[in-house]
């Protein structure tokens, strides 16, 4: 899972957890190991009740922050052995955390997929572009539920006096603040493959020209063709 593919709640939450000392501590040593680590081992290395490390490691893996993986160690003899220990490891994704939520790194993706296809086909690098957002945005519809779909993307989509939504977080600010030209029609075109994906046509996506500093420069139409 990407860190964009992540409600900002959680991933506030995840980072929020490492504010326990001995919890942050553990994810330092797991982060730091080279390989996946048992709770007696971190118990032992960083002197901590072995049933205080069972608990925040497993705190760690609910947030997010390691995964969990079972192996037999070569090392255990005896009676019970043959069970395969509970090791942990560090997740390979990132969590990066902004408020309101950016998704810089889907837009790092998207524009490098671009050049990937424009080199491939010898099209050109905007019309590659616009073919890859809306492939993108495809992943995340929601046939039922557009509105759900981008409100967990971070667009913040409000109703507006005339049956449609403003949107009012662009996920992309910073660029579409800097390169205009580029990034807004790389988010529409993100936009139009959500909604197609959840049911809906693409003029359900429009410009919106009067939209307020940090906010998109789309808005969503009345959404009949939504059920």
């Amino acid at each position: 899972m990407g860190t964009f593919d992540l409600p900002w709640i959680r991933k506030i939450t995840a980072v929020a957890s490492l504010g326990d000392e001995n919890r942050r501590k553990l994810y330092e040593y797991v982060l730091n190991a080279g390989g996946a680590v048992g709770r007696n081992e971190a118990a032992s290395t960083l002197d901590l009740p072995r049933s205080s490390v069972s608990f925040h490691l497993d705190r760690l893996v609910r947030e997010g922050l390691l995964q969990v993986e079972f192996r037999k160690s070569p090392d255990r003899t005896g009676p019970g052995s043959g069970r395969p220990s509970k090791l942990y490891r560090p997740m390979v994704d990132e969590i990066g955390v902004s408020i309101p939520e950016r998704h810089y790194d889907l837009a790092g993706h998207l524009l490098a997929a671009a050049i990937q296809r424009a080199e491939a086909s010898g099209a050109p690098v905007a019309a590659a572009l616009r073919e890859v957002a809306s492939a993108r945005g495809s992943e995340f519809g929601r046939p039922g539920d557009f509105i759900g779909a981008i409100s967990e993307l971070g667009y913040g989509p409000t109703p507006d006096a005339f049956g449609g939504y403003r949107l009012l977080n662009c996920p992309f600010h910073r660029l579409s603040r800097d390169h205009r030209d580029v990034v807004c029609p790389m988010n529409g075109a993100f936009l139009n493959g959500a909604a197609t994906a959840s049911g809906l046509t693409t003029h359900v996506v429009v410009p919106d020209p009067d939209h307020g500093p940090g906010h998109c420069c789309a808005r969503i139409t009345a959404l009949e063709g939504e059920s």
